[in-house]
């Protein structure tokens, strides 16, 4: 299938290995990018409070990991027969407020642990659009289908996103200055926003973000919008919807992003480990055959291989 000519993407001089620790944060793309790195066994952590889609959320969540802040009742609300909270996804609420609240903190833990070790942060904005509790007059991560009247919409500025993302940027690197942060716009179109809306807010995000990245030597930008815009430009890369990227399209922008920032020496453990994701997922018509114990113990034997180079594998 013919691309149009590639977004011209410097390689990493500070490349992901099998030895790096990822941390994935942000919006739904961000999920595309760690299940990527998962599926290929990288020691990664994807959005431990679930998918947030603005800076603001990403900066409040992050801030509060680094420093260990716990969540209290005073953070919780109960709607809909379940507990929530504005600063996470409603992928964690819960019925008993109890395991909730203890869920969030062994999160807030979780994330601090894997911030410190981390190598790398990836972190994908998805919008400038976001939701202010009129009572509280707190910008929330999640509404948590809350009725619309109790919020009021407002877009970020420039200024506010290139405030929020310094900070990001000033907190992960005096919590671990060994950190490489990297930076994205998610493809996925938010146009229940408008299409001019969602034009405005990416535009916002980039820009807000650019200014970041060009003050510090230590924040990177992939193009992951730009070579769905540019490189992509047709909807037949675009899932049923029309607004996420389709399965060939999220392949496509890997691809580039490990062209660019994974170590070439992984590209040689890569295929190992698919070919034996693939061998895991097959189904024999007859399981007792000896043949198909033959295929299983070469399995086993390529697992075995590649745990004694990375015992952190598992299959």
């Amino acid at each position: 299938m013919q691309f149009a000519t590639p977004i011209p993407i410097p390689k990493s001089y500070h490349p992901i290995d099998y030895s790096s620790k990822i941390v994935s944060l942000g919006s739904c793309f961000a999920e595309n990018m760690g299940n990527k790195l998962d599926y290929f066994k990288f020691r990664n952590t994807t959005n431990p409070f679930g998918i947030l889609f603005h800076p603001l959320a990403l900066n409040k969540i992050i801030q509060k990991a680094i420093r260990q802040e716990q969540f209290t009742e005073e953070d919780v609300f109960f709607h809909n027969e379940r507990w929530h909270s504005f600063d996470v996804h409603s992928e964690l609420s819960h019925t008993d407020k109890t395991v909730f609240l203890k869920n969030l903190n062994s999160n807030i833990e979780f994330l601090h642990n894997a911030l410190l070790e981390s190598t790398h942060l990836i972190i994908t904005l998805g919008t400038s659009w976001v939701y202010r509790k009129i009572e509280t007059d707190t910008i929330v991560a999640n509404c948590h289908k809350v009725p619309q009247a109790a919020f009021k919409k407002e877009l970020l500025t420039v200024s506010q996103i290139k405030e929020s993302l310094s900070e990001i940027v000033k907190a992960v690197l005096s919590f671990n200055p060994k950190a490489k942060l990297i930076f994205t716009v998610s493809p996925v179109r938010h146009i229940k926003d408008g299409f001019v809306e969602n034009q405005w807010s990416k535009a916002n995000l980039i820009s807000g973000l650019h200014e970041v990245i060009h003050s510090t030597n230590d924040a990177h930008y992939f193009p992951s919008y730009e070579i769905m815009m540019d490189e992509l430009r047709d909807y037949r890369f675009y899932a049923e919807d029309m607004i996420h990227p389709s399965s060939m399209a999220i392949d496509y922008i890997w691809k580039r992003f490990a062209e660019t920032w994974i170590l070439e020496d992984a590209f040689f453990v890569m295929p190992e480990v698919d070919s034996i994701r693939k061998g895991l997922s097959h189904r024999s018509f007859n399981p007792q055959s000896e043949q198909h114990q033959r295929f299983l113990e070469s399995l086993q034997n390529k697992i075995l291989v590649l745990q004694s180079k990375y015992p952190f594998m598992e299959f």
